[in-house]
């Protein structure tokens, strides 16, 4: 039976595919305290309340960041600068996309697409809330209906279509997979997918590492 495991430690950028090297960078967040610390291989960049004047130094430090690194090239596009750091700190749902929906895919099919190139590649690269260890290798794309993890329902909505900010390894910010193209050509794919979108059902709850997963049809 599948089994909920994991949940990524470190941040994923909401404009890594622009920025791939914001990768790098590691985010802790204390929560009583409101503050956020910005790292780079342990060396710190910055660390600030989320009030005005916090704000402006996390987000000076992001783009200094950016600036010395290879990607500083796009900071020139129109519509880029300044960059901004979104979210209260107290809201827990931030996301791209407008409904509250939780990511989930199987260890095994991004253990398939590990095997498939010579980059590393682990279940950080994809950003999933839930990783399941237990099902076989791009099951989670074939499951409908309602699922339940421990004791939380959700519906199923549908599969991740997945961007470029897969392509970056989340350890040197450098984009050295081509895992879109890996997944359509050797995985048979119309459209680069891992991974599946659900909607937590009645009311939702608390999901813990080790919850079994139900596939309840």
């Amino acid at each position: 039976m599948p089994t909920a495991w994991s949940r990524g430690r470190r941040a994923a950028a909401s404009r890594s595919w622009t920025f791939p090297a914001l990768a790098r960078v590691a985010l802790d967040f204390d929560a009583d305290a409101r503050r956020l610390r910005l790292s780079v291989d342990g060396a710190v960049l910055a660390e600030a309340g989320l009030d005005d004047a916090g704000r402006r130094e996390l987000e000076e430090a992001v783009t200094a960041f950016v600036q010395a690194s290879g990607d500083a090239r796009r900071l020139d596009r129109e519509g880029v600068l300044p960059l901004r750091l979104v979210g209260d700190g107290a809201t827990s749902r931030f996301q791209d996309r407008a409904r509250g929906y939780v990511s989930l895919h199987g260890a095994a099919s991004v253990e398939d697409v590990d095997a498939a190139v010579a980059a590393p590649v682990d279940s950080r690269r994809f950003r999933s809330n839930i990783v399941v260890s237990g099902a076989g290798a791009w099951d989670e794309l074939g499951w409908s209906g309602r699922i339940r993890i421990g004791d939380v329902a959700f519906d199923v909505q549908r599969p991740i279509g997945r961007c470029a900010a897969i392509m970056a390894n989340p350890d040197t910010g450098e984009r050295d997979a081509r895992l879109l193209r890996v997944l359509t050509t050797e995985f048979d794919q119309a459209e680069p997918t891992l991974g599946i979108l659900l909607l937590p059902a009645d009311g939702g709850g608390v999901v813990r590492v080790g919850d079994q997963v139900i596939i309840e049809r």
